[in-house]
């Protein structure tokens, strides 16, 4: 058990084919204006400078603000995802999250 309190969230996704993989919790925000909660997700053990497919999901937190794979659900709003790039694009230009 690692005693690093900034231990990375994990949750295993299954994509079409079946196949298991496990991404890394890259952040979780609210939006206010969509009143919702979203969380956008790495592939594990990927290197700082690869470029990855970073997933976004709309997803309901419980008390202690984890998730499971269920509870994730595909942004399906345009509108609602040029909102969620925009914030991930400000968190990705910030170096201060890269520490």
């Amino acid at each position: 058990m690692s005693e690093n309190n900034a231990e990375v969230q994990k949750v295993t996704l299954i994509d079409e084919s079946g196949d298991e993989a496990l991404y890394e919790v890259l952040f979780t925000f609210h939006s206010d204006e969509y009143n919702k909660d979203y969380i956008l997700l790495v592939p594990e053990g990927i290197e700082d400078d690869e470029e990855v497919d970073i997933q976004a999901y709309i997803f309901n937190p419980d008390e202690n603000g984890d998730a499971t794979e269920e509870e994730l659900i595909q942004i399906e709003d345009d509108k609602e995802w040029d909102m969620v790039e925009e914030v991930l694009n400000t968190f990705l230009e910030d170096d201060s999250n890269f520490n």
